[in-house]
């Protein structure tokens, strides 16, 4: 036997076990020690430049299990083309355990490996859905923690560069400075602004014991100081004019004593943070710690002069604010956090605007929230309705408000509302004596209540506290926690919305500003200096995929090489064409008019769709139905008229057009009834739409129903195997999958939150997406039944395509940084778990979140940077795999890159092979035709988590407000409706 060629990894090293026999019946045998991960043995290939058996060398010292016997038997899997040996891979055609297609061969167990030991004067071929052993382990952790990839190269070449700037600014600090971390205890517990106050007065009182130096604080329990203290235990007596805001209104004012126990906690220095950011081999993890102490140091300064709103800052001196509508202002301000870069430290600084509750009298407030309090209703002093308690009682819920009858500084919180009207209250004082509330004002503070009908504001959870509407106002800087309408969210887009040249000129007043992180004297004493200037990098910019048509139109073919790559199907068909012969029309609300342009609408949209290759029935199955637009308020009557349109298509209609005059909350129960308990599919358009019906919408329209009844508007013209050919191959079948996770909005404490995954089922196109959606605990963020949904899933795959894949490419939105080592090792296993239910299946795993909430921000000179933007070099991380890739083009404001990190690739892509995946499939999201900022799997997912909050949302639901307000007992979570399976294999979602 020839020895390999010394000085590659193919050379056969002395201590590699290995065991070359013969069975009994004369076949070669081998005796090879596995290795095992995650409970299961990986299967073994090699390839070798010489004539040599199949060898293991191990890359690392590990215990080993007692060795696997392999057999060859004498049917070798090994057929020749071309003079080169090639492995015949059957292991994708697996059966599964539950449900045995038929015909199908079973591959080889998870166990079982097959090679020929004969010496082989060729090369041999490995096969081409499996990696070695070394890139197989190179995950694995002794400490039984997955470990997230790390960047395969030096980043990507492909694309030609360009220059930018990002809104990251270098800060340089000494690793050898120390920073003293003090734990502080304060009793009673205060709030965060309180908390702020002692610390200031109590730096002031105390300089000699604090040494002189003025520490920082999170407002909660963390202080840190560049000198050690005199004493390593301190306490302190702080009085503060705040006094308690339990028991009664005949309080007088008092201060209030609090007593600040601070200990040394630790004494922290830079030196594993600079070797973090420095040394490349993964083994010193982010010293958080230390990180967090440098975090705390360059907001202290912006958090004296301005609103602290988790990781932004907002101030009135950025422009004010502005009304919005509703009792709800806007503000504007500044989002900060520290980042390890391939730089070093940075400074991620971007501009933010957020809806704070508008600081006026509770009565005007009201005026702006409820409809029904008018001046009139005011004048006639009648009482509050049960229903408009509510509504009144949900709008001032946990919101902190103050007196004006009385100078104080002490602040309330709302916790509900009084029973009865102001008129009717009592209470009892100290001494006894029983007062009624309206007396009590006019005695006490010569003040006539004038709304006696109204209730009072209750501020006490446990015993009566009551304050007249009237004399309150809300308390300024409140972050307005409810959701924003329609109106409300456009205004504050609206202000979000700055150009690139005027948001790189706000990010730099910031930073050069008086309160900014560098303003004020603590980054001196902590020796951080933090750059003036942004990030200078050097980019690149994908060129755009050839995109395909169909066959029949004039243009079948073309490259989107537009400025914006937008492209259009004026002389083109789609790829694949759905055909809707039984579909209905019917319409909620309009005018007599507007119901005239129906007939119109039919007619051209079936033309249009004829044009586009999709063939849409000129008449419909029944008459165009015209319902008043309270219907949709009426569950039962709804589900009614649907069902009987249902039937007027033999139960078999495909398509329903709703067409309504407005926006309306009953659009959710709408899409419930029809896809879980009807069996249809719908679109619905606005009237506004369809009284100057344009050749742009119609062919919008038309895509969107095309997509949704299975059809395919486009596919790449090279497919995904001829475009990276290393990893993807015609007859190795591929899915991605994508998954999010939607959570109830933040005054909502009972709902629970909606998963939805989804995944390809037609390969190689990759375009033809079905989706999975659960219920699950109440903003619980890992996917809790994610095994189930894949294998569903994987199970649909194989039906479609008689085969498994051979890969799997999983892009998870929604998680932050904080949660990645959590995601990779519960979904992880879970999508292991779900491969295990199909015998002897092991497909290789890419697990990629997709991150589009985060505040990085490119520019080219003064403009947006064009479609096809990536960074992966000086802002990225110092170590992982992960990039910026603006795939879209900007029409509004400063374009958001989306931020992709590989957590887990056992398919070793390259930083370009990774990147032009996700570009190309960015070309092919089905409802528009342009790249979408947000590869399309993930937006899938979140189209479909959209959906299945839908499900849960009824218009009729009188019980949901108290349930909002008050929680009695455990959550229980609400499960989903069940799909019909006419629309379960169908993007009704998109």
């Amino acid at each position: 036997m020839e020895k390999a060629k010394k000085g590659s990894y193919k050379h056969v090293k002395k201590h590699s076990p290995l065991v070359v026999g013969a069975s009994q019946n004369g076949m070669p045998l081998m005796e090879i020690p596995p290795i095992i991960q995650n409970g299961y043995p990986y299967p073994y290939q090699y390839r070798y430049h010489q004539s040599c058996p199949a060898l293991l060398p191990l890359p690392l010292s590990l215990p080993l299990p007692p060795p696997l016997l392999v057999y060859v038997p004498p049917a070798a899997p090994l057929f020749h083309e071309n003079n080169h040996l090639k492995w015949r891979t059957n292991g994708q055609n697996c059966l599964r355990k539950q449900t045995p297609v038929k015909n199908q061969v079973l591959g080889p167990g998870p166990t079982e490996t097959r090679f020929n030991a004969i010496p082989l004067h060729q090369e041999l071929e490995l096969p081409q859905n499996q990696t070695n052993i070394q890139n197989r382990i190179s995950h694995l952790n002794l400490s039984g923690k997955e470990v997230v990839a790390t960047r395969p190269d030096s980043g990507g070449t492909e694309g030609p560069a360009i220059p930018l700037l990002a809104n990251h600014f270098l800060v340089q600090f000494d690793p050898s400075e120390r920073i003293f971390h003090y734990d502080v205890n304060i009793t009673p517990r205060p709030s965060k602004e309180t908390a702020r106050m002692i610390k200031h007065k109590l730096v002031e009182e105390n300089r000699d014991l604090l040494s002189g130096v003025m520490p920082v604080f999170d407002g909660r329990k963390n202080l840190y100081s560049p000198i050690e203290f005199q004493r390593d235990k301190l306490e302190f007596y702080i009085s503060l004019p705040i006094p308690t805001n339990g028991g009664t209104l005949m309080e007088t004012q008092k201060k209030r004593l609090f007593r600040v126990n601070i200990r040394l906690v630790s004494k922290l220095t830079g030196e594993n943070l600079n070797k973090y950011l420095k040394e490349k081999d993964g083994s010193i993890p982010l010293p958080q710690d230390y990180l967090h102490a440098l975090d705390i140091v360059l907001r202290e300064a912006p958090s004296e002069s301005c609103i602290s709103v988790g990781r932004s800052l907002y101030t009135c001196s950025m422009g004010g604010q502005r009304d919005i509508g509703g009792g709800v202002v806007g503000m504007r301000g500044f989002f900060q956090s520290l980042r390890p870069t391939q730089q070093g430290l940075s400074l991620n600084l971007d501009f933010s605007v957020a809806a704070f509750h508008e600081s006026i009298g509770i009565i005007p407030y009201l005026q702006k929230k409820c409809s029904f309090l008018t001046d009139d209703f005011l004048k006639k002093q009648r009482a509050l309705t049960e229903e408009e308690r509510k509504q009144v009682q949900s709008a001032l819920k946990n919101v902190k408000i103050f007196v004006c009858h009385r100078d104080t500084h002490q602040r309330f919180r709302v916790y509900s509302l009084t029973e009865g009207a102001t008129k009717d209250l009592k209470f009892w004082d100290r001494s006894g004596k029983e007062y009624k509330l309206v007396d009590y004002f006019r005695d006490q503070y010569n003040y006539e209540i004038e709304f006696k009908n109204l209730p009072c504001l209750q501020i006490s959870r446990s015993k009566p506290c009551y304050l007249p509407m009237e004399l309150c106002t809300i308390c300024e800087g409140q972050k307005f926690l409810g959701k924003l309408s329609d109106e409300q969210t456009a205004k504050i887009l609206k202000m979000n919305c700055q150009r690139p040249d005027e948001r790189k000129d706000i990010i730099n007043n910031v930073v050069k500003g008086a309160f900014g992180p560098a303003s004020g004297s603590y980054s001196n004493q902590f020796s951080l200096q933090i750059s003036k200037e942004m990030t200078q990098l050097v980019g690149r910019v994908l060129q755009p995929p050839k995109l395909k048509f169909g066959d029949t139109g004039h243009v079948r073919d073309m490259t989107p090489n537009r400025h914006d790559r937008q492209w259009n199907f004026l002389h083109s068909h789609v790829a694949e064409g759905s055909a809707i012969r039984r579909w209905a029309v019917i319409s909620f609300g309009g005018t007599s008019a507007q119901h005239a342009c129906i007939p119109t609408f039919i007619h051209q949209l079936s033309n249009r769709c004829e044009h586009l290759g999709i063939l849409l029935s000129k008449n419909t199955m029944v008459n165009p139905l015209f319902e008043n637009i309270q219907l949709l308020n009426n569950i039962t009557g709804l589900e009614t008229k649907l069902r009987k349109i249902n039937e007027a298509a033999n139960g078999n209609l495909q398509l329903l057009v709703c067409v309504m005059e407005r926006r309306h909350k009953g659009y959710a129960d709408l899409k419930r009834i029809a896809e879980t308990s009807i069996g249809v599919v719908t679109q619905c358009c606005l009237y506004q739409n369809l009284t100057k019906l344009t050749s742009q919408f119609l062919a919008n329209l038309a895509l969107k129903i095309n997509a949704k009844l299975g059809g395919c508007n486009m596919v790449l013209y090279n497919s995904l195997p001829h475009q990276i050919p290393r990893i993807f191959f015609d007859n190795q079948p591929a899915i991605f999958m994508g998954a999010d996770v939607t959570h109830p909005h933040p005054l909502d404490d009972v709902s629970p939150s909606i998963v939805a995954v989804v995944g390809s089922m037609n390969w190689p196109a990759s375009n033809r997406y079905i989706s999975r959606m659960r219920s699950q605990t109440h903003r619980q963020e890992i996917i809790e039944n994610l095994d189930l949904m894949v294998y569903e899933l994987l199970d649909e795959f194989l039906l479609e395509n008689k085969k498994l894949p051979s890969k799997i490419i999983f892009f998870r939105d929604g998680v932050s940084e904080t949660q990645f080592q959590k995601v990779l090792k519960e979904e992880l296993q879970a999508i292991r778990v779900a491969c295990k239910r199909f015998e002897g299946y092991q497909p290789l795993v890419t697990f990629t979140v997709v991150q589009k909430r985060h505040h990085t921000r490119l520019f080219h000179g003064d403009q947006n940077v064009p479609p096809g933007t990536v960074v992966d070099t000086v802002i990225t991380h110092p170590r992982e795999f992960d990039f910026y890739l603006c795939s879209h083009s900007g029409t509004k404001g400063t374009s958001r890159p989306t931020h992709y990190h590989v957590l887990w690739d056992e398919n070793r892509f390259r930083s370009d092979e990774m990147q032009k995946l996700v570009h190309c499939l960015c070309y092919t999201f089905v409802r528009c035709t342009k790249p979408v900022s947000l590869v399309p799997p993930a937006y899938y997912a979140h189209l479909a988590a959209y959906r299945g909050r839908l499900y849960l949302e009824r218009s009729d639901s009188g019980a949901c407000g108290k349930q909002m307000l008050y929680r009695s007992g455990p959550l229980q979570t609400a499960p989903l409706p069940q799909l019909q399976d006419t629309v379960k294999k169908l993007m009704f979602y998109c």
